[in-house]
């Protein structure tokens, strides 16, 4: 299961962590989702959503 905002569409970002004397290897970013329970068309369904979705009141919770 990818760790993806049902919501909003949020995936893990990458780049590169650059070291003090410019050394860079990659990195990645992970998203703050959440497992919870929303309505989906009137149903109730577990699905990972962003926090940043749940703050904003963009769904029902269940």
């Amino acid at each position: 299961m990818a760790r993806r905002c049902f919501v909003t569409g949020k995936k893990p970002s990458s780049g590169n962590n650059v070291s003090h004397a410019n050394n860079r290897n990659r990195r990645t970013w992970g998203v703050n989702v959440q497992k919870v329970r929303i309505l989906v068309n009137g149903k109730p369904k577990r699905v990972y959503v962003s926090t940043r979705a749940l703050k904003s009141g963009k769904l029902t919770r269940v």
